[in-house]
């Protein structure tokens, strides 16, 4: 069980493309190593930046047409950006085009090998194509690097694709892990209160899902989840709650059907 909504997930992985170049500079006394600044970078440098920037934006808005065009033209200002490469690839894998976003990534992480967005992004990329077993490495490879922002999504994608191994023990720990980092993780959270409602522990699961629902993160799905975890519980108030939720959000939805049919179990 997953809140993979589609937008969602595209800012999820969406790959933030601050980069900078390094540099040494030197003062009067000898030379000393410095933290890059925006000033390190070339004209063309900037411009591939600024242009990439744009990129994110318009993908973030869906208009990906115009997100690889200014692609194209960062690139056009500098060829070796490896960023606009793992950019160019998550717009290519949102149209669908594989073939070309695998190329994409596998371009990022040839010119920046260390560079943990690029191996969470391509591990990504492999668990949606149905190979998850090569998924989760670069996904461990991403975990490896202490200098990563943002090891929930590694952690999250991780889990999932371990899920969709059976691997429901690494699943978890993967989960876990993420919860322990970031507990107002949504996807993270009701993933996990799925894989204890399927293992029967259904106090743990209500854990979960009601952090989920505080939020007032209530899909169908996530109703539904809760729904059953206070069926098996037995908690009647509690369960005939959530069904008006459910009723009064979702009406229309496959998880109202599965209700009224009374399919807790399926």
């Amino acid at each position: 069980m997953s809140l993979a909504w589609h937008s969602l997930f595209r800012t999820f992985f969406l790959l933030i493309a601050m980069s900078s170049y390094g540099c040494a500079s030197s003062q009067s006394g000898g030379s000393l190593a410095e933290l890059p600044t925006s000033s390190d970078q070339t004209s063309n440098q900037k411009r591939a930046n600024i242009r990439l920037q744009l990129a994110v934006g318009y993908y973030q808005q869906h208009q990906l047409e115009v997100a690889l065009d200014e692609i194209k033209q960062a690139l056009s200002a500098d060829p070796n950006f490896a960023e606009a490469y793992s950019m160019r690839g998550l717009i290519y894998m949102e149209m669908d085009q594989m073939p070309l976003a695998e190329e994409n990534f596998l371009r990022a992480i040839k010119l920046a090998p260390n560079n943990p967005d690029f191996s969470n992004n391509y591990g990504w990329f492999l668990c949606q194509r149905g190979r998850e077993s090569q998924s989760i490495s670069y996904f461990e490879t991403a975990l490896r690097n202490r200098s990563y922002q943002s090891p929930v999504k590694a952690l999250h994608n991780a889990g999932v694709c371990s899920l969709k191994l059976k691997q429901q023990k690494a699943a978890e720990e993967y989960f876990k892990q993420a919860f322990k980092i970031e507990p107002d993780n949504l996807n993270v959270t009701v993933n996990l209160a799925s894989i204890y409602f399927n293992r029967r522990d259904y106090e743990r699961a209500r854990f979960y899902i009601s952090r989920v629902i505080k939020a007032d993160a209530m899909t169908s799905e996530v109703l539904w989840l809760a729904i059953k975890i206070e069926h098996k519980l037995g908690d009647r108030a509690a369960e005939n709650s959530l069904v008006t939720q459910l009723r009064r959000r979702h009406i229309d939805s496959s998880e109202y059907a599965a209700y009224k049919r009374g399919a807790y179990d399926d």
